[in-house]
């Protein structure tokens, strides 16, 4: 099965930046879309941002302007830079894959922003 690694998790500063890396492996066919989800205690897990196999991307509204996803086919890989990073972006991220038949979703790696 489809197999989803996150990586670039921290402890930054307010208005620091971080690179997060998602690395997709396994029986991958179909892929629609991969995206950057997050979530909280006591909250649903989010949309941060998406790209699509049609280089269309999609971002939340708290996060446009700063967040930028990006991907490498060729490495099956998806990536989030973010920048100007505020307390309110302290979550775990996770990593989406979705194809025409399924979706997969990656472990999830800790973001924490210090005031």
């Amino acid at each position: 099965q489809v197999q989803l690694v996150e990586s670039g998790g921290g402890l930054v500063q307010a208005g620091g930046s971080l690179r997060l890396s998602c690395a997709a492996s396994g029986s991958i066919s179909s892929i629609n879309s991969m995206g950057w989800y997050r979530q909280t205690p006591g909250k649903q897990r989010e949309l941060v941002a998406r790209i699509t196999s049609g280089c269309r991307t999609s971002y939340a509204d708290s996060v446009k302007g700063r967040f930028t996803i990006s991907r490498d086919n060729a490495k099956n890989t998806v990536y989030l830079q973010m920048n100007s990073l505020k307390p309110e972006d302290t979550a775990i991220y996770y990593c989406h894959l979705g194809t025409t038949w399924s979706e997969s979703w990656g472990q999830g790696t800790q973001v924490t922003v210090s005031s």
